[in-house]
This record gives C-alpha cells, sequence and structure tokens, in this order.
C-alpha cells in the first residue's frame, strides 16, 4: 500500500491511528463499574495541560488500524465499547461505528467536542476543555457532561457549558487527579450547593485498574 493509499482510508475513517484496546471496568461518568471495552484512537490538539496520556497526542506514533479489526476484537469481549482518544472525533467515526453497530454493540464514546461529530452513538459523554470549545452539534446529543475541575475557575466554566446541554443530559463535576485533594472538598460543597450537578471520581485510578 502506497502512502496516498493510507492517507486514503485514514482520510475516510476505514484506517485509525489505534493507541490501545483494553477490556476492563469504564471507571467514570454514568458507566462506572460497567464492563467495556475500550478502543483509544491516537491523535489530539486540544493540549490539556493535565492530560494524564499525553502519548495519545501525535496520531503518527500509533499504528493505521483497519476499523474491521476493532470491531472484530471488540466483539469478542464485551456488548459495549467505548471510543476514547486523544480526540476521536479528529477522525470519520461512521465507517467504524457502522461496523460495531452490524455486531450489536453499543457505543460510546468519550471526546472534549471541538470536532465535527461523526459516527453513530449510544451514549455520548462531553467532557469540554477551555482551549477548544465543543460545536452546538455535539452540546445537542451530549448523555453526559463531564467537566474536570483544577481549579476554582472551573465551577464558572462549568456552567458556562452546562448551559448548552440538554434538560436530560446529567452533569459530573470530576476533581483533576493530581488535584483531588484540594479541590474535592469544594466540589461536595460545590454539589451540596447545587444538586444538579454530581460528583464523578476516576474509581479505576482508586482501584488500580486500567
Amino acid at each position: 500500500m502506497t502512502r496516498r493509499e493510507r492517507q486514503e482510508l485514514i482520510d475516510k475513517g476505514e484506517l485509525l491511528p489505534l493507541m490501545e484496546a483494553f477490556y476492563t471496568i469504564q471507571g467514570e461518568g454514568y458507566h462506572k463499574g460497567t464492563a467495556a471495552y475500550f478502543a483509544r484512537i491516537g491523535g489530539c490538539d486540544v493540549g490539556c495541560h493535565w492530560c494524564d496520556v499525553k502519548e495519545s497526542w501525535l496520531a503518527e506514533l500509533h499504528p493505521p488500524t483497519e476499523a474491521t479489526k476493532i470491531a472484530e476484537d471488540a466483539a469478542q469481549y464485551s456488548n459495549t465499547i467505548v471510543i476514547t482518544g486523544g480526540e476521536p472525533l479528529m477522525w470519520d467515526m461512521n465507517p467504524l461505528t457502522s461496523l460495531l453497530k452490524e455486531k450489536g454493540l453499543k457505543t460510546h464514546i468519550e471526546t472534549s467536542g471541538a470536532y465535527t461529530l461523526s459516527g453513530h452513538w449510544d451514549w455520548v459523554c462531553l467532557s469540554p476543555k477551555k482551549t477548544k470549545l465543543p460545536t452546538e452539534e455535539v452540546y445537542k446529543v451530549a448523555d453526559e457532561l463531564k467537566v474536570i475541575v483544577y481549579n476554582k475557575d472551573d465551577f464558572r466554566f462549568a456552567e458556562e457549558q452546562a448551559a448548552h446541554v440538554s434538560e436530560d443530559c446529567i452533569l459530573y463535576l470530576q476533581p483533576e487527579w493530581s488535584k483531588r485533594d484540594k479541590m474535592m472538598p469544594q466540589i461536595v460543597d460545590y454539589v451540596m450547593a447545587n444538586p444538579r450537578w454530581k460528583v464523578s471520581l476516576q474509581t479505576h485510578k482508586y482501584l488500580n485498574i486500567p
């Protein structure tokens, strides 16, 4: 396959820069505690300074993998797949999610929402970032809004973002891991004062689950 042919398949979403894929327990948000197959797609230019998977940022570091293989591997483990990153919406998710739906899998995505929405999703976890805000389209379809709390200004940002999502969207505040001891008491106080919000924890880190 020539470089040009490979790039054409990447542009179509038939090849995706797969960083890693694994079967585990969902650790965050609404589906925490449930088993799911995770596929982490490389490539992200949102640039969160506290990102705990910075190795996912450069797509060229991760092997272009056939969407058919990702779907086949996922179907062996679970009836739910979580597409995460990096920022998966940098790529066309339609081919992969079509294959996954054909196999009867539930499709979930974790995204900053900064790129055009593609793919067929049963659950959209929107985790917006100040550096590159979500599109209006993603706000409208978000099932859960998960705002990472690094400092006090993130409470203001959280309310700003919550104004864009639907009334049915579940609202979560999650401490940034390195600031959890400092920010968790503030999050607890905020949720008690504003009960439409819920606390989200990275339970997989507490339980030492990948």
